[in-house]
């Protein structure tokens, strides 16, 4: 099964990185968070990857050409014109990057990426988020559904404190649980192919008028992930992600270092 992911936009709300770097790019423990969130579909076996390219998407299509060069010890014979790679990186993946235009809306994306697909179901998901979803859990989720699509359903984690009320009264705080609140799209999306058909183009927005199509036709399905999830919308949240990655066991973390495949497996 392939991964769709969108690469494209310009990520003005971490626009003190992103100025300068796509943000998929924008390093998490030294690696994109793009690495991390294809490590997490590797680790469940799915290692053919579509990257929708657009704002700075040079950036990305050099980052995977010199992936060889980055991640292998490497000797350079100058005056022979010639180098000698002495290890491999372990990653066997497929990536297909595409160029989808610089102002194209995330929907006009997925379409352009079509006739990469193979008219088959595949995985979708943002450069900009990570997770210890099971996607194999979701994958088969989708299945017994019987829906055009899946998302991943997640509570935004919390940045504030909540408040008791009585009345007009604060009565107390209290730290934000986990359900606090309605859930939201966190991305992690499994679909159909014939999804494809319900995008008009480059100006349609993924998230509105598809995903409100699929609504109506009660083919849109929700599989609720109460576990980890955290998205890199601002500098705030990358700083975070940078101190949980630097903990002994970062949340999102489930694959091996050896085998690149998940731990509980």
């Amino acid at each position: 099964m392939k991964v769709v992911i969108f690469a494209g936009g310009f990520g003005t709300r971490i626009s003190e990185e992103s100025a300068v770097t796509p943000k998929p790019l924008i390093d998490i423990g030294g690696r994109p968070i793009l690495w991390h969130i294809m490590k997490l579909y590797a680790a469940h076996g799915l290692k053919d990857f579509i990257i929708c390219c657009g704002y700075k998407g040079h950036l990305i299509k050099q980052y995977f050409a010199d992936y060889f060069i980055r991640t292998a010890d490497m000797t350079f014979d100058l005056g022979n014109n010639d180098f000698v790679a002495h290890t491999s990186p372990k990653e066997d993946w497929r990536v297909t990057c595409v160029d989808t235009g610089l102002h194209t809306m995330t929907g006009g994306r997925l379409k352009r990426v079509r006739e990469y697909l193979g008219g088959e179901r595949f995985c979708l998901t943002y450069g900009d988020g990570v997770t210890d979803l099971d996607i194999n859990a979701l994958i088969a989720f989708h299945e017994q559904q019987g829906a055009l699509a899946t998302l991943t359903a997640v509570q935004q984690p919390g940045r504030f404190g909540a408040l008791k009320i009585d009345g007009d009264t604060i009565t107390g705080f209290r730290e934000k649980a986990f359900r606090d609140g309605a859930v939201i799209n966190g991305g992690f999306f499994v679909v159909e192919p014939s999804v494809i058909d319900l995008i008009d183009g480059d100006d349609s927005v993924w998230e509105q008028a598809p995903m409100d199509r699929l609504v109506e036709r009660g083919k849109l399905s929700a599989y609720v992930h109460d576990g980890f999830w955290q998205n890199m919308d601002t500098l705030r949240d990358k700083n975070l992600l940078e101190d949980m990655w630097a903990s002994d066991a970062p949340p999102w973390k489930i694959w091996d270092d050896e085998t690149g495949a998940r731990r509980d497996s």
